[in-house]
């Protein structure tokens, strides 16, 4: 879609508002033509106090102009987004009128749409009027907005159990089995990178090790850690000692109400692993089919069938850990309504009592993209998501978390689903962004938060194992500022 822009610079929310509103469209900054039928120009003007926003917008033929006013108060920061949020709002009324269609989270382009619920409800304001802030002023449809208010309410639960410096901590394992057809992670597969994985892990102890003399001179907290990947459980068992036991030994663990170990792939798993890991007091450990559904398997790259996952979740249920969790994605190539519904039953059927239920994002760089592979449509998806709700709802489960990310099938949301008090509370901590998240490893994103505002800042760890290992005075330089922050509160 050609793009102009008149009295402003706001490339960004308009640009995000076009990929939620129009799948597929790229926004190109050209002149428009006579015949041109793909077009939107964007008018913003302030006099006194008032921002004053004109879109036009043409799309296959059809056109719409709409005009609104918004008032400017408060801070330079704060009229700042109040532009952006008349910049969007006037674009996807536009969009409306043109498509006839409302998105799922109506004009909500972020990655965490709850976050105005959990603002809501710490200013005061009753579930009913969040609820209701959500569908008049971001047209969120009312399913999603009832989402929302849950995921938003168990954010506000989590935020008032922190403490100004209480932090989390992730370690980061860029290694698989495989690489599955939907994947853009930085990850490698160890079959071909096997002889990188042990410098990794002596790169990544010594990083843990600085690390923790850091948190403890800034007096921080580790209220929860994850392992994650990647693959975690590609690491050998005497691999993994080594590395928990690294964590243990750098960081004060009292204060950390849990341990979450990603064990993702059911060919990765044995019972020597999962000895140590209960030996380290892992009290959630994550098995992630993705699909039960051996064609689909099959389509996504991986080695492994629906049998070696039952067998997997037979070994993990023998070592009784508190918590485990089952991942699906809704969408994958292949797959159908019907093969997801036999999916999401046969994980009910094992009683883990967390389930997360991705939707597929199309990724740049993934092989559904680079391939052209086969997925299903959004109205398919639609009727997966629509099948796992009631379900999991009838089975005892809750909606804890849920994020969103770019180019998802239908332009809906990943969730985290689970029964009373199995939350993962470090889901929540980071996709609500509620406290710093000190990372550790190749590609990790070290996220810096100040407590009660909007101030966040990152760093980021060099993204491959390889230069990861070669430099290590990146994550010096990255724990530095880590300290510099929590020095300037």
């Amino acid at each position: 879609m050609k793009l102009v822009l008149n009295g402003h610079d706001e490339r960004y929310i308009v640009e995000q508002s076009l990929m939620n509103l129009f799948p597929g469209e790229k926004p190109v900054y050209e002149p428009i033509l006579p015949g041109d039928d793909c077009w939107a120009v964007v008018s913003v003007s302030e006099a006194e106090g008032l921002c004053a926003v004109t879109v036009e917008l043409c799309q296959n033929g059809r056109t719409a102009v709409e005009r609104l006013t918004h008032p400017l108060s408060g801070t330079e920061f704060e009229q700042e987004g109040q532009r952006r949020h008349a910049v969007a709002r006037c674009f996807f009324l536009a969009a409306q009128t043109v498509t006839g269609v409302t998105p799922p989270w109506g004009m909500l382009t972020g990655v965490r749409p709850d976050k105005p619920v959990t603002w809501a409800l710490a200013e005061g304001k009753t579930p009913e009027q969040a609820r209701q802030m959500l569908e008049q002023d971001y047209f969120v449809t009312p399913s999603r907005a009832a989402l929302a208010l849950e995921t938003g309410s168990a954010a506000l639960t989590a935020a008032q159990k922190l403490g100004p410096k209480d932090i989390a901590v992730y370690v980061g394992i860029p290694f698989c089995p495989t690489r599955c057809s939907y994947c853009s992670f930085v990850s490698h597969s160890v079959e071909r990178s096997f002889a990188l994985v042990p410098p990794y892990v002596d790169a990544l102890v010594e990083e843990i090790r600085a690390g923790g003399e850091m948190a403890r001179q800034q007096g921080l907290r580790v209220r929860a850690f994850y392992m994650g990947g990647g693959t975690p459980t590609t690491l050998t068992a005497r691999q993994m000692d080594r590395v928990l036991t690294t964590f243990e030994e750098s960081f004060d663990i009292l204060p950390c109400e849990e341990i979450t170990v990603e064990a993702g792939r059911p060919d990765t798993i044995t019972a020597e692993k999962l000895a140590v890991l209960k030996s380290h007091g892992v009290t959630r450990v994550s098995v992630n089919p993705q699909t039960m559904e051996d064609h689909v398997l099959r389509a996504i790259g991986r080695c492994h069938t629906a049998g070696d996952i039952e067998q997997a979740m037979e070994l993990v249920a023998a070592y009784g850990f508190p918590h485990v969790n089952m991942d699906l994605i809704a969408g994958l190539p292949e797959d159908s309504p019907e093969g997801f519904r036999r999916s999401l039953d046969r994980c009910l059927a094992f009683g883990t009592d967390n389930v997360t239920v991705h939707t597929l994002a199309l990724k740049r760089g993934s092989r559904i993209l680079t391939e052209g592979l086969s997925i299903p449509d959004g109205t398919a998806v639609a009727e997966m998501l629509a099948y796992a709700e009631p379900v999991l709802r009838r089975s005892g489960y809750a909606p804890y978390y849920l994020y969103r990310q770019k180019q998802m099938s239908g332009s809906f949301e990943n969730i985290g689903w689970c029964r009373p008090g199995a939350e993962c509370w470090y889901n929540i901590y980071i996709m609500s962004e509620l406290c710093s998240i000190l990372s550790f490893g190749a590609g990790g994103s070290t996220k810096m938060v100040e407590p009660g505002t909007n101030r966040i800042e990152r760093v980021f760890n060099l993204k491959y194992p390889k230069e990861y290992t070669e430099r290590p005075e990146k994550c010096l330089e990255n724990q530095a500022a880590f300290a510099d922050f929590y020095r300037n509160l």
